[in-house]
């Protein structure tokens, strides 16, 4: 049980979005990002939606120039909140904004929500989108950089009250592409964690703008530690790497590693994962069956990607 965005697990400084004048080798490919929240069917309390230091200016944001930028935080439910296939792609110039749109609100540089928590809601679970194979009732959190250049960090979290970080049992946040900022101190290591279904037998993992920061490398049933191809600075860089039948039913712990001799700072992340059809995989903020270890006995050798 576990609602902040990005979750404990997770060990990621804050989630980034950029204004859409932003240049992208700043890490931030789009000016968009997406998070759902799952409700259980069974939850009937009101919900809210908080978000930390929503204004772009001050201590935890990234500033380019003058303090510019305006950031949009909507949240959306009902029919095709998640399902509509606009939401869940990754270039997004389809229906992102799918559903009902539940509330919005605009952020500037406002020291009133510096370091500060502002709230949405309340919000009846049923107003979420049901789909039962995301666990229940779905909201859409959509974040915008409307206007401006500088880089709008914030964290989430999905409560029960209004002043406070109470967590929803049995709730959880996932997300399709994801959007981050790493932590500046070099011996620190950040993970996300896709789940393995019985369709997959592949995956192809995008990342953009890693810098070259270290590694990314991901713990399975069946790897250890096996090696993901690395972007430098305003690029893509893929992979493709296979997963066994031990790897199914699983998480994966795909971990971001840290150069420890660069000492690179404010270096901000865009990662993606899709199966052998090139649907996209989504990421949970609670590593689905707990967090993976490798199964000694396999006997398998980690391999090099496939670029």
């Amino acid at each position: 049980m576990a609602q902040p965005v990005p979750a404990v697990d997770e060990n990621i400084h804050a989630l980034v979005t950029f204004g859409k004048d932003g240049e992208t080798a700043w890490g931030d490919d789009d000016f968009i990002q997406i998070i759902f929240f799952s409700v259980p069917e069974s939850f009937q309390e009101s919900i809210y939606l908080r978000v930390f230091d929503p204004d772009t200016g001050g201590e935890l944001d990234e500033q380019k120039g003058e303090w510019n930028t305006r950031t949009t935080f909507s949240v959306f439910g009902g029919a095709g909140a998640c399902s509509n296939e606009g939401a869940r792609r990754i270039v997004r110039d389809g229906n992102y904004k799918s559903g009902t749109m539940l509330a919005s609100r605009s952020f500037g540089n406002d020291a009133r929500y510096d370091s500060k928590w502002y709230t949405f809601g309340p919000f009846n679970p049923g107003e979420g989108e049901l789909l039962p194979e995301y666990g229940g009732y779905v909201f859409k959190l959509v974040i915008e950089g409307i206007s401006g250049d500088d880089g709008n960090l914030y964290r989430l979290f999905l409560s029960t009250d209004r002043e406070q970080n109470r967590p929803v049992e049995g709730a959880f946040a996932f997300y399709f592409k994801y959007k981050f900022r790493l932590h500046d101190a070099n011996n620190e290591v950040s993970h996300i964690y896709p789940y393995m279904d019985e369709r997959v037998i592949a995956i192809k993992q995008s990342n953009f703008d890693w810098d070259n920061d270290g590694v990314i490398r991901v713990i399975s049933p069946s790897k250890n530690g096996e090696v993901m191809a690395i972007s430098g600075e305003n690029h893509w860089a893929t992979s493709t790497h296979q997963i066994t039948a031990d790897d199914i039913n699983s998480s994966l712990d795909i971990q971001l590693i840290k150069n420890k001799k660069a000492n690179i700072k404010s270096n901000n992340v865009v990662i993606y994962l899709e199966n052998q059809y090139g649907e996209l995989l989504p990421f949970y903020s609670i590593p689905i069956g707990g967090i993976p270890k490798y199964k000694y006995n396999i006997g398998i050798k980690p391999k090099a990607p496939v670029k």
